[in-house]
Protein backbone atom coordinates (compact mmCIF):
# COMPACT_ATOMS: atom_id res chain seq x y z
CA UNK A 1 0.00 0.00 0.00
CA UNK A 2 1.35 3.43 -1.00
CA UNK A 3 2.09 5.81 1.83
CA UNK A 4 0.80 9.37 1.84
CA UNK A 5 3.28 12.15 2.51
CA UNK A 6 1.75 14.67 4.89
CA UNK A 7 2.73 18.32 4.49
CA UNK A 8 2.00 20.76 7.33
CA UNK A 9 1.21 24.43 6.84
CA UNK A 10 0.83 27.06 9.56
CA UNK A 11 -1.41 29.84 8.23
CA UNK A 12 -3.04 32.33 10.63
CA UNK A 13 -6.32 30.37 10.52
CA UNK A 14 -4.58 27.40 12.20
CA UNK A 15 -2.33 24.45 11.29
CA UNK A 16 -3.29 22.48 8.19
CA UNK A 17 -2.21 18.98 7.15
CA UNK A 18 -2.11 18.63 3.35
CA UNK A 19 -0.77 15.84 1.20
CA UNK A 20 1.76 15.44 -1.58
CA UNK A 21 0.37 14.35 -4.95
CA UNK A 22 3.12 13.91 -7.51
CA UNK A 23 4.41 17.31 -8.58
CA UNK A 24 1.96 19.21 -6.39
CA UNK A 25 0.76 19.49 -2.82
CA UNK A 26 -2.92 19.68 -2.01
CA UNK A 27 -4.59 21.12 1.07
CA UNK A 28 -8.25 20.33 0.40
CA UNK A 29 -11.61 21.07 1.97
CA UNK A 30 -10.45 23.93 4.22
CA UNK A 31 -13.42 25.74 5.79
CA UNK A 32 -13.35 29.47 5.01
CA UNK A 33 -16.80 30.43 6.32
CA UNK A 34 -19.81 29.14 8.23
CA UNK A 35 -23.49 29.92 7.81
CA UNK A 36 -26.89 28.63 8.72
CA UNK A 37 -29.33 28.15 5.85
CA UNK A 38 -30.43 31.45 4.28
CA UNK A 39 -28.01 33.51 6.39
CA UNK A 40 -24.92 35.48 5.45
CA UNK A 41 -21.60 33.71 5.96
CA UNK A 42 -19.19 34.56 8.74
CA UNK A 43 -15.47 33.74 8.84
CA UNK A 44 -14.61 30.39 10.38
CA UNK A 45 -13.10 30.62 13.84
CA UNK A 46 -9.38 29.94 13.94
CA UNK A 47 -8.35 26.50 15.20
CA UNK A 48 -5.45 25.26 17.32
CA UNK A 49 -5.37 21.54 16.48
CA UNK A 50 -4.12 20.54 13.00
CA UNK A 51 -6.86 20.37 10.38
CA UNK A 52 -6.85 17.25 8.21
CA UNK A 53 -7.10 18.78 4.72
CA UNK A 54 -6.66 15.61 2.67
CA UNK A 55 -10.24 15.08 1.43
CA UNK A 56 -11.93 17.19 -1.27
CA UNK A 57 -14.47 19.86 -0.43
CA UNK A 58 -18.08 18.63 -0.57
CA UNK A 59 -20.35 20.00 -3.27
CA UNK A 60 -23.42 22.06 -2.45
CA UNK A 61 -26.50 19.79 -2.68
CA UNK A 62 -27.74 19.71 -6.29
CA UNK A 63 -29.61 17.64 -8.82
CA UNK A 64 -27.72 15.47 -11.30
CA UNK A 65 -28.14 16.64 -14.90
CA UNK A 66 -28.15 13.74 -17.40
CA UNK A 67 -27.41 16.24 -20.18
CA UNK A 68 -24.34 17.67 -18.43
CA UNK A 69 -23.19 14.14 -17.64
CA UNK A 70 -23.30 13.27 -21.34
CA UNK A 71 -21.20 16.31 -22.26
CA UNK A 72 -18.85 16.71 -19.29
CA UNK A 73 -19.01 13.29 -17.68
CA UNK A 74 -19.96 12.67 -14.07
CA UNK A 75 -18.36 15.90 -12.92
CA UNK A 76 -19.04 15.28 -9.23
CA UNK A 77 -17.87 11.66 -9.22
CA UNK A 78 -16.61 10.78 -5.75
CA UNK A 79 -17.64 14.05 -4.12
CA UNK A 80 -20.00 14.10 -1.15
CA UNK A 81 -22.71 16.75 -1.00
CA UNK A 82 -23.18 18.91 2.08
CA UNK A 83 -25.02 22.15 2.73
CA UNK A 84 -22.03 23.27 4.81
CA UNK A 85 -20.01 23.55 1.61
CA UNK A 86 -18.06 26.76 2.25
CA UNK A 87 -14.71 25.08 1.71
CA UNK A 88 -11.72 25.78 -0.49
CA UNK A 89 -8.74 23.77 -1.66
CA UNK A 90 -5.19 24.99 -2.26
CA UNK A 91 -2.92 23.35 -4.84
CA UNK A 92 0.73 24.44 -4.99
CA UNK A 93 3.99 23.19 -6.53
CA UNK A 94 5.53 20.46 -4.41
CA UNK A 95 8.83 22.32 -4.10
CA UNK A 96 7.28 25.74 -3.41
CA UNK A 97 8.93 27.66 -0.57
CA UNK A 98 6.79 29.31 2.06
CA UNK A 99 8.42 32.66 1.30
CA UNK A 100 8.37 32.32 -2.48
CA UNK A 101 5.44 34.62 -3.19
CA UNK A 102 4.00 32.76 -6.18
CA UNK A 103 1.09 34.19 -8.20
CA UNK A 104 -2.29 32.99 -6.92
CA UNK A 105 -5.29 32.13 -9.10
CA UNK A 106 -8.65 31.73 -7.34
CA UNK A 107 -11.11 29.59 -9.34
CA UNK A 108 -14.87 30.19 -9.21
CA UNK A 109 -16.57 27.26 -10.94
CA UNK A 110 -19.49 27.59 -13.32
CA UNK A 111 -22.70 25.63 -13.69
CA UNK A 112 -25.54 28.18 -14.04
CA UNK A 113 -25.32 28.82 -10.28
CA UNK A 114 -27.04 25.46 -9.73
CA UNK A 115 -24.42 22.77 -10.41
CA UNK A 116 -20.72 22.11 -10.00
CA UNK A 117 -18.13 22.21 -7.24
CA UNK A 118 -14.68 23.62 -6.68
CA UNK A 119 -13.15 20.15 -6.44
CA UNK A 120 -14.91 18.58 -9.43
CA UNK A 121 -12.28 16.27 -10.96
CA UNK A 122 -12.71 17.70 -14.48
CA UNK A 123 -11.53 21.05 -13.08
CA UNK A 124 -8.44 19.70 -11.31
CA UNK A 125 -5.79 22.47 -11.43
CA UNK A 126 -2.85 20.09 -11.08
CA UNK A 127 -1.47 20.58 -14.63
CA UNK A 128 -1.78 24.37 -14.39
CA UNK A 129 0.05 24.40 -11.04
CA UNK A 130 2.76 21.92 -12.01
CA UNK A 131 3.57 23.46 -15.39
CA UNK A 132 3.29 27.14 -14.55
CA UNK A 133 4.47 27.25 -10.94
CA UNK A 134 1.46 29.07 -9.57
CA UNK A 135 -0.83 28.50 -6.60
CA UNK A 136 -4.47 27.71 -7.42
CA UNK A 137 -7.32 28.02 -4.92
CA UNK A 138 -10.61 26.35 -5.89
CA UNK A 139 -13.73 27.61 -4.13
CA UNK A 140 -16.97 25.77 -3.38
CA UNK A 141 -19.96 27.96 -2.54
CA UNK A 142 -23.72 27.78 -2.10
CA UNK A 143 -25.85 27.25 -5.22
CA UNK A 144 -29.45 27.45 -6.36
CA UNK A 145 -32.01 28.00 -3.62
CA UNK A 146 -29.27 27.78 -1.00
CA UNK A 147 -27.22 30.61 -2.43
CA UNK A 148 -28.74 32.53 -5.31
CA UNK A 149 -32.33 33.50 -4.71
CA UNK A 150 -33.64 35.92 -2.13
CA UNK A 151 -36.40 38.43 -1.66
CA UNK A 152 -34.19 40.70 0.39
CA UNK A 153 -36.70 40.52 3.25
CA UNK A 154 -37.06 37.17 4.99
CA UNK A 155 -34.35 35.64 2.82
CA UNK A 156 -31.19 37.51 1.77
CA UNK A 157 -30.03 37.44 -1.85
CA UNK A 158 -26.49 36.89 -3.15
CA UNK A 159 -25.46 34.44 -0.41
CA UNK A 160 -23.24 32.52 -2.83
CA UNK A 161 -21.52 35.77 -3.82
CA UNK A 162 -20.98 36.57 -0.14
CA UNK A 163 -19.46 33.10 0.28
CA UNK A 164 -17.01 33.91 -2.50
CA UNK A 165 -16.06 37.21 -0.86
CA UNK A 166 -15.28 35.33 2.34
CA UNK A 167 -13.07 32.97 0.35
CA UNK A 168 -11.09 35.86 -1.14
CA UNK A 169 -10.68 37.38 2.31
CA UNK A 170 -9.39 34.02 3.56
CA UNK A 171 -6.88 34.00 0.70
CA UNK A 172 -5.63 37.48 1.57
CA UNK A 173 -5.06 36.45 5.17
CA UNK A 174 -3.67 32.94 4.72
CA UNK A 175 -2.23 32.26 1.27
CA UNK A 176 1.32 33.41 2.08
CA UNK A 177 1.72 30.32 4.27
CA UNK A 178 1.17 28.20 1.14
CA UNK A 179 3.80 30.05 -0.88
CA UNK A 180 1.38 32.48 -2.52
CA UNK A 181 1.60 36.25 -2.85
CA UNK A 182 -1.58 37.98 -1.60
CA UNK A 183 -0.64 41.02 -3.72
CA UNK A 184 -0.75 38.95 -6.92
CA UNK A 185 -4.16 37.32 -6.80
CA UNK A 186 -6.12 36.67 -9.99
CA UNK A 187 -9.82 35.80 -9.82
CA UNK A 188 -10.87 33.51 -12.64
CA UNK A 189 -14.08 31.74 -13.46
CA UNK A 190 -16.03 30.25 -16.33
CA UNK A 191 -19.70 30.72 -17.30
CA UNK A 192 -21.59 31.50 -14.07
CA UNK A 193 -18.16 31.63 -12.44
CA UNK A 194 -17.07 34.32 -14.90
CA UNK A 195 -20.31 36.20 -14.22
CA UNK A 196 -19.59 35.92 -10.49
CA UNK A 197 -16.07 37.31 -10.93
CA UNK A 198 -17.48 40.25 -12.88
CA UNK A 199 -19.92 41.00 -10.09
CA UNK A 200 -17.27 40.60 -7.41
CA UNK A 201 -15.54 43.47 -9.24
CA UNK A 202 -18.61 45.64 -8.53
CA UNK A 203 -18.33 45.10 -4.77
CA UNK A 204 -16.68 47.95 -2.83
CA UNK A 205 -13.11 47.02 -1.94
CA UNK A 206 -12.72 44.35 -4.64
CA UNK A 207 -9.37 45.82 -5.62
CA UNK A 208 -8.01 44.85 -2.20
CA UNK A 209 -8.92 41.20 -2.83
CA UNK A 210 -7.56 40.59 -6.33
CA UNK A 211 -5.37 42.43 -8.82
CA UNK A 212 -6.45 40.69 -12.03
CA UNK A 213 -9.53 38.92 -13.36
CA UNK A 214 -10.03 36.33 -16.09
CA UNK A 215 -13.66 36.10 -17.17
CA UNK A 216 -14.29 32.99 -19.28
CA UNK A 217 -17.56 32.98 -21.22
CA UNK A 218 -19.49 35.17 -18.74
CA UNK A 219 -23.18 35.32 -19.80
CA UNK A 220 -23.31 39.08 -19.24
CA UNK A 221 -25.97 39.47 -21.92
CA UNK A 222 -28.57 37.99 -19.55
CA UNK A 223 -27.31 39.57 -16.32
CA UNK A 224 -29.63 42.59 -16.40
CA UNK A 225 -33.37 43.14 -16.36
CA UNK A 226 -33.97 40.15 -14.08
CA UNK A 227 -36.01 41.86 -11.33
CA UNK A 228 -39.44 40.58 -12.37
CA UNK A 229 -38.12 37.07 -12.94
CA UNK A 230 -36.41 37.07 -9.53
CA UNK A 231 -39.63 38.21 -7.88
CA UNK A 232 -41.67 35.48 -9.54
CA UNK A 233 -39.15 32.86 -8.49
CA UNK A 234 -38.94 34.20 -4.93
CA UNK A 235 -42.73 33.94 -4.65
CA UNK A 236 -42.57 30.30 -5.77
CA UNK A 237 -39.81 29.65 -3.24
CA UNK A 238 -41.78 30.86 -0.21
CA UNK A 239 -42.71 27.25 0.60
CA UNK A 240 -39.04 26.41 1.07
CA UNK A 241 -38.11 26.78 4.72
CA UNK A 242 -34.93 26.90 6.75
CA UNK A 243 -35.91 23.65 8.46
CA UNK A 244 -36.60 21.49 5.42
CA UNK A 245 -34.22 18.61 4.66
CA UNK A 246 -31.65 19.67 2.07
CA UNK A 247 -32.92 17.02 -0.35
CA UNK A 248 -36.38 18.59 -0.25
CA UNK A 249 -34.92 22.02 -1.00
CA UNK A 250 -33.16 20.59 -4.03
CA UNK A 251 -36.32 18.82 -5.15
CA UNK A 252 -38.32 22.07 -4.90
CA UNK A 253 -35.87 23.89 -7.15
CA UNK A 254 -37.44 22.64 -10.40
CA UNK A 255 -40.79 24.24 -9.55
CA UNK A 256 -39.04 27.51 -8.74
CA UNK A 257 -37.05 27.43 -11.97
CA UNK A 258 -40.27 26.84 -13.92
CA UNK A 259 -41.37 30.38 -13.02
CA UNK A 260 -38.51 31.67 -15.16
CA UNK A 261 -39.52 29.83 -18.34
CA UNK A 262 -41.50 32.78 -19.75
CA UNK A 263 -38.60 35.23 -19.43
CA UNK A 264 -36.79 34.32 -22.64
CA UNK A 265 -33.04 33.79 -22.67
CA UNK A 266 -32.77 34.87 -19.03
CA UNK A 267 -34.84 31.87 -18.08
CA UNK A 268 -32.03 29.61 -19.31
CA UNK A 269 -30.02 30.73 -16.26
CA UNK A 270 -32.72 31.60 -13.73
CA UNK A 271 -30.47 31.79 -10.68
CA UNK A 272 -27.82 34.46 -10.40
CA UNK A 273 -26.66 37.65 -8.79
CA UNK A 274 -29.33 40.17 -7.81
CA UNK A 275 -28.73 43.89 -8.09
CA UNK A 276 -29.84 46.18 -5.28
CA UNK A 277 -29.19 43.52 -2.65
CA UNK A 278 -26.08 43.43 -0.48
CA UNK A 279 -23.28 43.55 -1.55
CA UNK A 280 -24.27 44.78 -5.04
CA UNK A 281 -25.49 48.23 -6.09
CA UNK A 282 -28.81 48.77 -7.82
CA UNK A 283 -28.73 47.83 -11.48
CA UNK A 284 -28.58 51.44 -12.66
CA UNK A 285 -25.35 51.97 -10.71
CA UNK A 286 -23.43 48.81 -11.54
CA UNK A 287 -21.50 50.42 -14.42
CA UNK A 288 -20.31 53.16 -12.07
CA UNK A 289 -19.21 50.49 -9.57
CA UNK A 290 -17.27 48.68 -12.29
CA UNK A 291 -15.75 51.97 -13.40
CA UNK A 292 -14.40 52.60 -9.90
CA UNK A 293 -12.65 49.23 -9.91
CA UNK A 294 -11.35 49.44 -13.48
CA UNK A 295 -8.02 51.27 -12.87
CA UNK A 296 -7.09 48.72 -10.20
CA UNK A 297 -7.99 45.38 -11.85
CA UNK A 298 -6.59 44.13 -15.17
CA UNK A 299 -9.04 42.04 -17.17
CA UNK A 300 -8.74 39.15 -19.63
CA UNK A 301 -12.21 38.37 -20.94
CA UNK A 302 -13.48 36.18 -23.73
CA UNK A 303 -15.56 33.39 -25.13
CA UNK A 304 -15.60 30.45 -27.50
CA UNK A 305 -16.59 30.86 -31.16
CA UNK A 306 -19.72 28.71 -30.86
CA UNK A 307 -20.86 29.15 -27.26
CA UNK A 308 -24.52 28.40 -27.91
CA UNK A 309 -23.81 25.14 -29.73
CA UNK A 310 -23.52 23.61 -26.26
CA UNK A 311 -27.25 24.11 -25.71
CA UNK A 312 -28.70 22.85 -29.02
CA UNK A 313 -29.36 19.32 -27.70
CA UNK A 314 -31.58 20.81 -24.99
CA UNK A 315 -34.00 22.23 -27.60
CA UNK A 316 -35.53 19.22 -29.41
CA UNK A 317 -37.24 21.23 -32.16
CA UNK A 318 -33.93 22.83 -33.11
CA UNK A 319 -32.26 19.45 -33.06
CA UNK A 320 -34.76 18.18 -35.61
CA UNK A 321 -34.42 21.19 -37.90
CA UNK A 322 -30.62 21.22 -37.82
CA UNK A 323 -30.62 17.64 -39.17
CA UNK A 324 -32.47 18.66 -42.34
CA UNK A 325 -30.13 18.31 -45.36
CA UNK A 326 -28.73 21.58 -46.73
CA UNK A 327 -30.97 23.79 -44.60
CA UNK A 328 -29.91 22.28 -41.27
CA UNK A 329 -26.28 23.48 -41.14
CA UNK A 330 -27.31 26.97 -42.26
CA UNK A 331 -29.99 27.13 -39.59
CA UNK A 332 -27.59 25.85 -36.94
CA UNK A 333 -25.00 28.51 -37.75
CA UNK A 334 -27.64 31.22 -37.67
CA UNK A 335 -29.12 30.15 -34.34
CA UNK A 336 -25.74 29.57 -32.71
CA UNK A 337 -24.43 32.90 -33.98
CA UNK A 338 -27.46 34.83 -32.78
CA UNK A 339 -27.57 33.24 -29.32
CA UNK A 340 -23.79 33.48 -28.84
CA UNK A 341 -23.94 37.18 -29.66
CA UNK A 342 -27.00 37.88 -27.50
CA UNK A 343 -25.78 36.09 -24.37
CA UNK A 344 -22.00 36.45 -24.64
CA UNK A 345 -20.10 38.39 -27.28
CA UNK A 346 -21.94 41.74 -27.44
CA UNK A 347 -22.00 42.14 -23.67
CA UNK A 348 -18.38 40.98 -23.35
CA UNK A 349 -17.38 43.66 -25.83
CA UNK A 350 -19.31 46.34 -23.95
CA UNK A 351 -17.77 45.26 -20.64
CA UNK A 352 -14.23 45.40 -22.04
CA UNK A 353 -14.69 48.79 -23.74
CA UNK A 354 -16.27 50.33 -20.64
CA UNK A 355 -13.43 48.96 -18.51
CA UNK A 356 -10.84 50.62 -20.75
CA UNK A 357 -12.73 53.94 -20.93
CA UNK A 358 -12.74 53.95 -17.12
CA UNK A 359 -8.95 53.70 -17.01
CA UNK A 360 -8.47 49.93 -16.87
CA UNK A 361 -6.53 47.47 -18.99
CA UNK A 362 -8.43 44.76 -20.85
CA UNK A 363 -7.64 42.00 -23.32
CA UNK A 364 -10.24 40.01 -25.23
CA UNK A 365 -9.82 36.46 -26.49
CA UNK A 366 -11.77 33.98 -28.61
CA UNK A 367 -11.24 30.21 -28.36
CA UNK A 368 -11.79 28.30 -31.61
CA UNK A 369 -10.45 24.86 -30.61
CA UNK A 370 -12.79 21.92 -31.10
CA UNK A 371 -12.41 18.15 -31.13
CA UNK A 372 -12.29 16.96 -34.77
CA UNK A 373 -15.74 16.05 -36.04
CA UNK A 374 -17.33 16.68 -32.67
CA UNK A 375 -20.98 17.82 -32.81
CA UNK A 376 -20.39 20.43 -30.10
CA UNK A 377 -17.62 22.19 -31.99
CA UNK A 378 -16.05 25.13 -30.16
CA UNK A 379 -18.93 25.25 -27.71
CA UNK A 380 -19.39 26.63 -24.21
CA UNK A 381 -17.09 24.83 -21.70
CA UNK A 382 -14.55 23.76 -24.37
CA UNK A 383 -11.98 25.86 -22.47
CA UNK A 384 -12.21 23.56 -19.44
CA UNK A 385 -10.27 20.56 -20.82
CA UNK A 386 -7.62 22.98 -22.09
CA UNK A 387 -7.05 24.33 -18.58
CA UNK A 388 -7.86 21.54 -16.16
CA UNK A 389 -7.92 17.83 -15.51
CA UNK A 390 -6.21 14.97 -17.26
CA UNK A 391 -7.01 12.18 -19.67
CA UNK A 392 -8.55 10.07 -16.91
CA UNK A 393 -11.07 12.75 -15.98
CA UNK A 394 -12.02 13.68 -19.54
CA UNK A 395 -11.98 10.32 -21.30
CA UNK A 396 -15.41 9.33 -22.60
CA UNK A 397 -16.94 12.80 -22.30
CA UNK A 398 -19.01 14.06 -25.20
CA UNK A 399 -17.25 17.42 -25.35
CA UNK A 400 -13.85 16.08 -26.43
CA UNK A 401 -14.89 12.93 -28.30
CA UNK A 402 -12.81 12.64 -31.46
CA UNK A 403 -9.70 14.33 -30.05
CA UNK A 404 -6.55 12.54 -28.91
CA UNK A 405 -5.53 13.50 -25.40
CA UNK A 406 -1.99 14.28 -26.57
CA UNK A 407 -3.42 16.96 -28.87
CA UNK A 408 -5.68 18.37 -26.16
CA UNK A 409 -2.76 18.53 -23.76
CA UNK A 410 -0.44 20.16 -26.31
CA UNK A 411 -2.99 22.90 -26.96
CA UNK A 412 -3.81 23.14 -23.27
CA UNK A 413 -0.19 23.76 -22.31
CA UNK A 414 -0.20 26.89 -24.44
CA UNK A 415 -3.48 28.13 -22.99
CA UNK A 416 -2.28 27.45 -19.45
CA UNK A 417 0.90 29.41 -20.19
CA UNK A 418 -1.13 32.39 -21.43
CA UNK A 419 -3.39 32.36 -18.36
CA UNK A 420 -0.38 32.11 -16.03
CA UNK A 421 1.55 34.85 -17.82
CA UNK A 422 -1.42 37.15 -17.38
CA UNK A 423 -1.67 36.21 -13.70
CA UNK A 424 2.05 36.90 -13.26
CA UNK A 425 1.58 40.36 -14.71
CA UNK A 426 3.79 39.62 -17.70
CA UNK A 427 2.96 41.41 -20.97
CA UNK A 428 0.90 39.20 -23.26
CA UNK A 429 1.17 41.56 -26.22
CA UNK A 430 -1.27 43.79 -28.05
CA UNK A 431 -2.23 40.81 -30.19
CA UNK A 432 -1.43 37.13 -30.06
CA UNK A 433 -2.62 33.74 -31.17
CA UNK A 434 -2.27 30.05 -30.51
CA UNK A 435 -2.83 28.59 -33.98
CA UNK A 436 -6.00 26.56 -34.20
CA UNK A 437 -6.83 27.30 -30.56
CA UNK A 438 -7.12 30.94 -29.53
CA UNK A 439 -6.51 34.53 -30.54
CA UNK A 440 -6.38 37.57 -28.26
CA UNK A 441 -5.95 41.32 -28.51
CA UNK A 442 -5.69 44.30 -26.23
CA UNK A 443 -8.77 46.52 -26.11
CA UNK A 444 -8.01 50.15 -26.88
CA UNK A 445 -10.00 53.22 -25.90
CA UNK A 446 -12.44 53.92 -28.73
CA UNK A 447 -11.79 57.06 -30.72
CA UNK A 448 -13.97 60.01 -29.77
CA UNK A 449 -17.35 59.66 -31.41
CA UNK A 450 -16.83 55.96 -32.11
Amino acid sequence: MATTTTITFTPPCGPVHGRADGEVVRASGIPYAVADRFTAPAPTDDWAEPLDATAPAPACPQLRSPFLASVLGEALRGLPQDEACQRLSVTLPRDARADEGLPVLVWIHGGSYTTGAGDAPIMDPKPLVAEQRVVVVTVTYRLGLFGYLGSGHARPANLGLLDQLQAFQWVQRNIAAFGGDPRRVTAFGQSAGGDAVAHLMAVPGAEALFRRAILQSPPLGIARGRRRMNAAMAEAAEAVTAGMPAADVVAAQADVEARAASFGLMGAMPFGTQYGHHPLPVEEEVDAAWDRAAPHIDVLIGRTTEEARFYLPTVPVLQRWTRVPLLGPVLRRAVVGWATSAVYSRAIGRFARRHVRAGGTAHRYVISWAAPGNPYGAAHTVDLPLLFGDERTWVGTGLVAGAAWADIDACGRQVRRLWADFARGEPIGDTGRIPGVLRHRRVRTPARGA
